[in-house]
């Protein structure tokens, strides 16, 4: 088994964070191309804890190294299946994800947290567990380990750049919403007194 462990801080609060979240593959982050599909499986609320439980079902369209397509076919498309827990009262979104294709060759299960570092930080934890449960020789179990943990490191380095242009398009977005919410009470009041002078 390998270990992947990243940690990243974004400068946006925790609110800004779990919101982009629902938005990260979206066309704002030309950086995560290989996801070509995110499908909600189910979504629920916790009455009594408040939390949002969501599954999806991320498609992923990556190449393989030849090496690793001659042990496990040309297949180039994968599926993952996510699990993730907002919680608003304890400030955290987290999680959790296992990979279904070729599930009883290879694991995949990672864990990423959001949580607030400050009112305007939020922190980003990332840890994925690969194994390679196909039979052989160790040294190939190793070299699909080490395969997928450079491919973890790759996908991480993008995802971040990605993900800081969804963050910061929302917050031009929300901010222009905002501004555009502004104009049209002035605009509403200053019909109001229009109508009232006449």
């Amino acid at each position: 088994m390998k270990v992947f462990s990243n940690t990243e801080t974004f400068d946006y609060s925790w609110e800004e964070v779990s919101t982009a979240n629902w938005r990260k593959y979206c066309p704002w982050n030309n950086k995560s191309t290989h996801v070509i599909a995110v499908d909600t499986v189910s979504r629920s609320v916790d009455p009594a804890t408040g939390i949002l439980r969501t599954e999806r079902l991320i498609t992923c369209k990556q190449p393989a190294p030849d090496w690793l397509k001659s042990i496990f076919g040309g297949l180039e498309e994968s599926q993952v299946f996510e699990t993730s827990y907002v919680d608003p009262a304890n400030k955290t979104v987290t999680m959790v994800s296992a990979n279904l294709t070729l599930s009883n060759l290879i694991s995949v299960q990672e864990t990423v947290i959001y949580k607030p570092l400050n009112e305007h930080q939020t922190q980003f934890t990332q840890d994925a567990k690969i194994t390679a449960l196909c039979g052989g020789w160790q040294r190939i179990k190793n070299n699909i380990e080490d395969t997928l943990v450079k491919r973890f490191r790759e996908n991480a380095a993008k995802g971040k750049e990605g993900f800081e242009a969804v963050l910061e398009m929302s917050r031009r977005v929300f901010a222009e919403e905002r501004e555009r919410e502004k104009m049209d009470v002035v605009r509403a009041q200053a019909t109001h007194i229009r109508m009232a002078a006449a």
